[in-house]
């Protein structure tokens, strides 16, 4: 038998991982622009890749999981992100910071499908409460890059600092290999036919999309946001990178704050006031013509930003709990698929029109959302 506290320690380790991942590359990109000597439409492509490791890793976990349960996943997959981050910090070339990039997003894709899979399997009564402050850790290693960086850059080089946020993944490695995970749920062999009708679930597919909107606009908010203010605002690179981690504090502490009120309010009402609060803070940073301004939206989204995911996948978990691992593969599967095309076409859009243009992406996708959010809770 597991014991369930240090399990979840587990998980919240996990998580603490991906946000690490989620991070390291918009708080290198302006270093990693003027190092290869990049435009803005190839520094979006470089979220492309990363996104779309993060897919294949995304599809890989839930089946993988389902049958043969997830501390070898946790194992291998931490390994690769140690790998990947420290190619990334030491990558003499473009084509092999590419390399790291996938690498680093699969085994990041993997890594974050687990654990939230292991939470809503062992957090039955309080799904939603439970995957937020599971989010909590996920801010905690977003946080820690951008504000690291934001503070020692002027000191040392970004690549020896990435280095050793690559060399602190392997204490959660450490903790993996020393406890017990839950068993398998099909260890006499994955019910092929039912896992794939999944796939014609119409309410699942539409929290697929919302997540599609959501993992897109969480990769342009914490990916551009730092060129932004350089770009747009004129801020210079060190501070810019600093005040991203305004974003990923924000989301930290809502998510905490969150985790309790979940335990005593609805998840439905939750869910629509945060999309309001990101909008909001998503137009007030458009039309920002302040860096003060512009981090006060920037707050906002991190606030709003909070619930999303956990609420979503919390839905999704009390709707599909027998196969809670592969019904999370499909839906962050999706996420990851917007999550791989949002950057880009903020690249693109940017090197037409500009960033404050290209991220007008940001509110008419959070309406959109709340729109099929609303259509779901019609038809359940």
């Amino acid at each position: 038998m597991y014991k369930r506290q240090l399990v979840m320690w587990a998980a919240f380790l996990a998580m603490l991982i991906f946000g690490i991942v989620m991070a390291v590359l918009g708080s290198v990109l302006p270093s990693v622009i003027v190092k290869f000597d990049i435009s803005l439409v190839n520094a979006g492509s470089l979220f492309l890749l990363m996104s779309l490791g993060m897919l294949f890793g995304s599809l890989f976990f839930g089946p993988v999981v389902d049958r043969y349960g997830y501390k070898w996943l946790m194992l291998v997959c931490t390994a690769l992100v140690f790998a990947g981050i420290e190619g990334i910090a030491l990558a003499p070339s473009l084509p092999g910071l590419k390399m790291a990039l996938v690498l680093v997003g699969f085994a990041g894709g993997a890594i974050n499908g687990g654990a939230n899979a292991l939470v809503a399997d062992i957090s039955e009564k309080n799904r939603g409460s439970g995957l937020s402050f599971l989010g909590v850790f996920f801010g905690i290693g977003a946080f820690s890059v951008p504000f690291l960086l934001g503070s020692l850059m002027g000191t040392f080089q970004y690549e020896s600092l990435i280095s050793s946020v690559g060399f602190l993944v392997l204490i959660p490695l450490l903790f993996f290999s020393s406890i017990r995970f839950p068993e398998s749920k099909h260890n006499q062999g994955f019910p092929v036919r039912e896992g794939l009708g999944l796939i014609k679930e119409r309410v699942l597919l539409m929290f697929g999309l919302m997540l599609f909107m959501q993992s897109g606009l969480e990769m342009v908010i914490s990916g551009w946001s730092a060129t932004y203010f350089k770009e747009v605002l004129n801020v210079e690179s060190q501070e810019a990178v600093f005040l991203l981690s305004v974003y990923w504090f924000s989301l930290m502490i809502s998510r905490l704050a969150i985790g309790n009120l979940l335990k005593k309010t609805s998840h439905v009402k939750v869910l629509f006031i945060s999309y309001g609060i990101a909008f909001a803070g998503a137009l007030l940073m458009i039309g920002a013509s302040d860096k003060y301004v512009a981090v006060a939206g920037l707050a906002l989204v991190g606030i709003g930003f909070a619930s999303a995911f956990p609420l979503i996948l919390a839905f999704v978990g009390n709707t599909y709990a027998k196969f809670s691992g592969t019904a999370f593969s499909l839906v962050l599967a999706c996420g990851l698929v917007g999550g791989m095309l949002f950057p880009w076409v903020t690249g693109m859009l940017a090197e037409w029109a500009g960033l404050r243009v290209a991220f007008i992406l940001a509110p008419a996708s959070l309406l959109a959302s709340a729109l099929i959010f609303k259509t779901i809770k019609n038809k359940t």
